[in-house]
């Protein structure tokens, strides 16, 4: 079996963060394994409390992992704390981790930071230099490049550009699209459209964190990006098609509805 390791902050209500990674790679055939950055007190109105782990136990959770179960694939999420990126980035490159997707989660839909300035600086200067695949939003993809995006043409743009600085695979998430949910990878030189549908549904909390730890299970298990991009949008697709409504606010998706449909996951 496949293995798959998130980093990442807990989401008590089950939506986002470690709960959402470990039932997306779950429902893929592999096997999740956890390093969690925070605890968080949070349900679908709002984050209501933060506990962050110390940079001294998130090591010794990183040392447990790979020194036992070596992961074929990483997926990394939020990290808020400049010092727990860098335990991150260290531990990474002593056990020479492979397959790494970050999603890096730095501003929100409305524009607001997410990251404190020395966290920000950090993960673009330890972290990201590291990864395989990132996958900003446009907002995001704007911070990281000072592009502003208003087109298809600006996205290429500021893929190229940030591919050119950090070596590695660029996916910028269109979703922030009125009418469209078109994705674009930019790898070695290369551009692809994953283009998307607009699902009526406003319950998408958690649509990050599914869609990288979804990708990182398809790495894990052998495909190659494009591929591995491809099959995760349509399981996103799928998991907001499902309509699931519970909560009093921002809805999680279903990361279980193949159970409700009998459709295989590989299929996607």
């Amino acid at each position: 079996m496949k293995t798959v390791l998130t980093i990442a902050g807990s989401d008590c209500s089950g939506g986002a963060g470690i709960q959402a990674d470990i039932k997306t790679i779950t429902m893929h055939g592999a096997y999740a394994m956890s390093a969690i950055t925070a605890l968080t007190a949070q349900n679908t109105t709002g984050v209501y409390g933060i506990f962050e782990v110390t940079p001294e136990f998130l090591k010794q959770q990183l040392d447990c992992i790979f020194t036992d179960i070596f992961p074929d694939a990483v997926k990394i999420g939020m990290v808020s704390d400049a010092k727990l990126i860098h335990t991150i980035a260290e531990a990474l490159k002593q056990y020479q981790a492979k397959k790494i997707v970050l999603d890096p989660v730095m501003v929100s839909t409305s524009g607001s930071k997410l990251l404190k300035d020395d966290a920000a600086d950090a993960l673009v200067t330890e972290l990201i230099p590291l990864a395989g695949l990132i996958t900003p939003n446009i907002p995001e993809a704007e911070v990281l490049t000072g592009i502003q995006i208003h087109s298809a043409e600006d996205m290429v743009s500021a893929a190229e550009r940030l591919a050119e600085k950090y070596l590695g695979a660029v996916l910028i998430k269109g979703g922030h699209g009125k009418n469209t949910a078109n994705d674009l990878l930019y790898e070695t030189g290369k551009s692809s459209w994953f283009y998307g549908e607009r699902i009526d549904n406003p319950n998408t909390h958690g649509t990050g964190c599914t869609l990288s730890s979804a990708i990182a299970s398809n790495l894990a298990k052998g495909y190659d990006m494009e591929n591995s991009i491809r099959k995760a949008k349509g399981y996103l697709t799928e998991a907001l098609k499902a309509g699931l409504d519970l909560g009093r606010g921002d809805g999680p998706l279903m990361h279980n509805y193949v159970l409700n449909t009998k459709t295989e996951v590989s299929e996607y």
